[in-house]
């Protein structure tokens, strides 16, 4: 049940080879073994991009690439950090001092994140130090949501080590808002399926409140994840942090052009409730509201009856001062429209015709073109790797997480899996050297996985 909270599995060391490696490295790290192991998976997302920050369902599910970390709650009030990948360097703080800097997005600072959430929840005074041994299988920067499965997986840390319970739902709530201590105004997507998933299903994950639906993903078909080579940071850039503001205005223009009381109102969800229209109405709306020129500051203004002084203070974030001009419709359409295609996407799930394939693969190439032409969230690498997808196979295909680099989701028959993997190879990684390098972890089938949890050595 999604109400629980993650269950904490005995496990026989012997037979789970990494968890044995990951214990012996810690040994030889810290001079003492590990007193329990806690894992979160990265997340695939297979349709609804860009619209969790705006109150709306996504359709993700958990993979098997996840972040594991070994603890050992220590006497001191001091937390180590250390990797089992060298190119990331050794940290530690006192727990009672936890500096998180926004301008560096490094990993310890994900993990700082996490912990800072929980803290800060229970308002633990005399929080328990600890010594962590991190061990991640998710390709960084790669719309795979590494960086939330680190947030998931340091939270659910500092839960066990600190002795206290929560369900996944409060988990997962508490992770969404202490990642934004690192700068990303997400929207909850990744820290709910991270502890919300459930081995064989996806699941349509809504907000507000937050709860997640068995999602059967039809037989005959696989997900392939293929990652561009491109690296995407959302901390690190303004693209994600520019999209979330410029929903966040056409939210404004268009709660003020309905009469609704537009200073309130901060999704484009929450427009469509306040009118009780469907989604196809809002498009509508959007088009005769907005327009498909970009926006100045002063134009936002005028439109809201503000002055820029309080466009700057009251409503664009601290990092958003500099932008000039902004694209209201664009992005309004793609969200409305994006909304759409997710629920249309389980309802073709849960009703199972004959042509579910076809149907959802349509659905997935919209959603890209939606990303590349409307959000403007896709690169060249990506629109390459989706049509070479396509041209081999793949029924469907799309970029799937932030975009701008990173993966892409691929739906291919089954039966042509092999076939279809062996094309992508030659005509995507192995004309490029630097692609040819990580070949090995870049292009994979996936399926469901389960949700975070803790081991204990049994």
């Amino acid at each position: 049940m999604a109400g629980d909270s993650p269950s904490a599995l005995p496990v026989q060391l012997v037979e789970q080879p990494r968890l044995q490696k990951l214990k012996e490295m810690f040994i030889s790290k810290f001079g003492s073994a590990p007193k329990f192991y806690a894992r979160a998976p990265g997340r695939v997302n297979l349709i609804g991009e860009h619209i969790d920050y705006c109150g709306y369902a996504v359709l993700p599910m958990a993979i098997e690439q996840d972040i594991l970390i070994a603890v050992e709650p220590a006497q001191t009030q001091v937390v180590q950090l250390a990797n089992t990948n060298s190119s990331y360097l050794d940290f530690s703080t006192s727990v009672n001092n936890i500096q998180i800097n926004k301008t560096k997005p490094q990993w310890h600072n994900y993990f700082l994140c996490g912990l800072k959430g929980i803290q800060e929840h229970f308002g633990l005074n005399n929080p328990t130090g600890m010594n962590c041994l991190l061990d991640g299988t998710i390709p960084p920067s790669s719309g795979l949501s590494s960086s939330s499965a680190l947030v998931c997986c340091a939270g659910l840390v500092t839960l066990r080590a600190n002795g206290k319970t929560l369900s996944k739902v409060e988990l997962a709530e508490i992770c969404t808002k202490s990642e934004r201590y690192i700068g990303t105004e997400g929207g909850g997507m990744d820290q709910s399926i991270s502890f919300l998933a459930e081995e064989g299903t996806a699941k349509l994950i809504e907000f507000s409140p937050l709860r997640a639906t068995d999602v059967r993903l039809p037989s005959g078909a696989t997900f392939v994840i293929a990652n561009s080579c491109v690296e995407m940071n959302k901390a690190a850039t303004s693209h994600y942090n520019i999209r979330v503001m410029e929903c966040r205005l056409a939210t404004k223009l268009l709660s003020k052009s309905k009469g609704l009381e537009w200073r309130k109102i901060l999704r484009l969800h929450d427009v469509q409730t306040k009118l009780g229209v469907s989604l196809e109405e809002m498009l509508t709306i959007v088009e005769e509201v907005l327009h498909p020129e970009p926006y100045s500051a002063e134009e936002i203004c005028k439109c809201l009856g503000i002055s820029l002084e309080e466009l700057h203070s009251q409503i664009l974030s601290q990092n958003m001062q500099d932008v000039s001009t902004f694209k209201l419709y664009q992005r309004a359409k793609h969200v409305y429209s994006e909304a759409a295609r997710v629920l249309e996407f389980q309802k073709i799930c849960s009703e199972a015709p004959a042509n579910a394939l076809q149907l959802l693969g349509e659905l997935m190439k919209q959603s890209h073109i939606s990303c590349r032409e409307m959000y403007e969230c896709s690169c060249p690498e990506l629109d390459r790797l989706v049509d070479i997808c396509l041209q081999f196979g793949a029924i469907g295909s799309r970029l799937t997480g932030a975009g701008w680099g990173g993966c892409t989701v691929s739906m291919v028959p089954t039966d042509k899996l092999n076939t279809f993997l062996k094309n992508v190879k030659k005509a995507y990684y192995q004309t490029d050297g630097q692609r040819l390098a990580v070949e090995n972890n870049s292009l994979f089938a996936t399926k469901p996985g389960r949700g975070a949890l803790v081991f204990v050595e049994a």
